[in-house]
């Protein structure tokens, strides 16, 4: 583990304690230890350094004394901040930004999530470039359009112009994975089946979550997705087919989790991996209950939903992990669920508030299907809750629940007595 100083300043800011107690847990999520955490109250950060000079004095001695190779600030510094850090304390300097980054980047494994990072990375770095210390600016100058404008400058020039080309290249290849991911979403919605999107921030329990609901409501068992305790254990979203015992079939996603200060570039790089949540039916916020600060969690969540684009959708709020808070559970209130997603019987609580309002507009009807109508009885039993069926000279007589859009296909084989 790579020991490293947490720094932050407390200018005005809301939840400082929360924003700094999380940024230990993203050190970590990057096989980081924290051996020191400094922190600063000022009006506003300090122009030049971020911290006040007292405080770089400060941490400069703390870096010599524990060996801390990084300093690891709680906010995104300009480049003048970051170099006149590392020029005064001798260590290298990792802002809040370029942390998450690193994290995204270790943990991507799909080709799409590999990308979307990487158009991340480069966009952040792009007005960070510098010349190299031992090129020595040409300080010629000249008037007219013309004007040599400097070694120096023509080797930063090119450089952005190398890193630009990068990101065009990057974006045009995530365009064809895009279209590829359209292609399936049109395959998903000829098939009329509505979609539910785990959301909420990362390590709340959504993989869990979702593993319990396959083991229960899926054959697909071997499909079961990745997860850790750990911040990101996984980046890419998963999509699996879970069909109730009452034949009722929908598509459950599985998304990245959210973080405070999420990277604007990075939420708008994996905006086509979140697409899911944007075509969904039905969101399903998981929260950890047992997390002191579970309200600014659904404030971030809530945050960077809106920031996608996402509002006036169907949620659930899943508070998880009550066992650790030691609550009862499961218990309901609404649209509420306080649950544990390795318990069996939270989890059929959460599938009964699914069906509840994925599945409006079901009814119960009945219909004679003529025995030359085979293939419709097939369909009606492989596809929605057959109640009862009597078989008659006429042909079989089923009682079903059904959609409303079952409901139109099989109206010409309506029964009444």
């Amino acid at each position: 583990m790579i020991p490293v100083i947490t720094a932050g300043i407390e200018a005005q800011q809301e939840n400082f304690d929360y924003l700094m107690d999380e940024l230990t847990e993203l050190v970590k999520a990057n096989n980081m230890t924290v051996v020191a955490d400094v922190r600063q109250r000022l009006q506003k950060p300090a122009g030049a350094t971020y911290l006040g000079k007292g405080k770089v004095t400060e941490i400069a001695e703390i870096a010599q004394e524990t060996g801390a190779q990084f300093l690891v600030l709680n906010d995104e510094l300009s480049p003048t901040q970051i170099r006149n850090l590392e020029k005064s304390i001798d260590i290298a300097v990792l802002d809040r930004t370029e942390l998450i980054l690193e994290i995204f980047s270790n943990r991507a494994r799909s080709k799409e999530a590999q990308i979307q990072v990487e158009i991340a990375r480069l966009k952040y770095k792009m007005p960070r470039l510098r010349v190299a210390p031992d090129i020595k600016l040409d300080q010629q100058s000249a008037s007219g359009a013309l004007a040599n404008r400097g070694a120096g400058e023509t080797k930063l020039e090119l450089n952005k112009r190398t890193l630009q080309d990068k990101i065009s290249f990057l974006s045009r290849e995530l365009k064809e994975i895009d279209k590829e991911f359209e292609i399936k979403s049109k395959s998903r919605r000829k098939s009329n089946l509505p979609s539910v999107a785990l959301v909420g921030y990362t390590n709340a329990g959504k993989s869990t979550t979702m593993n319990g609901l396959l083991s229960l409501f899926s054959e697909e068992e071997t499909k079961q997705v990745f997860e850790k305790d750990m911040l990101f254990a996984t980046l890419d979203t998963s999509v699996r087919n879970l069909s109730f015992p009452d034949n009722k079939k929908f598509l459950l996603s599985d998304t990245v989790g959210f973080v405070s200060k999420l990277p604007h570039n990075l939420v708008e790089a994996f905006k086509s991996t979140l697409a899911e949540v944007r075509e969904a039916d039905l969101l399903i916020q998981v929260i950890d209950i047992s997390d002191p600060h579970a309200k600014e969690m659904i404030a971030t969540t809530n945050q960077t939903l809106e920031e996608l684009g996402v509002s006036n959708k169907k949620m659930i709020f899943a508070y998880n992990k009550a066992d650790k808070a030691e609550l009862d559970y499961p218990t309901i209130e609404g649209m509420n669920l306080t649950y544990s997603a390795r318990d069996e019987a939270s989890l059929k609580e959460l599938a009964g508030l699914i069906k509840k309002l994925l599945f409006p507009g079901y009814q119960k009807m009945r219909f004679l299907i003529p025995f030359t109508s085979g293939s419709y009885l097939e369909q009606l039993n492989s596809q929605a809750n057959v109640l009862n069926t009597e078989y008659t000279v006429d042909g079989s007589i089923v009682t079903a629940e059904v959609s409303p859009i079952q409901a139109q296909y099989f109206s010409k084989f309506t029964y009444s007595e």
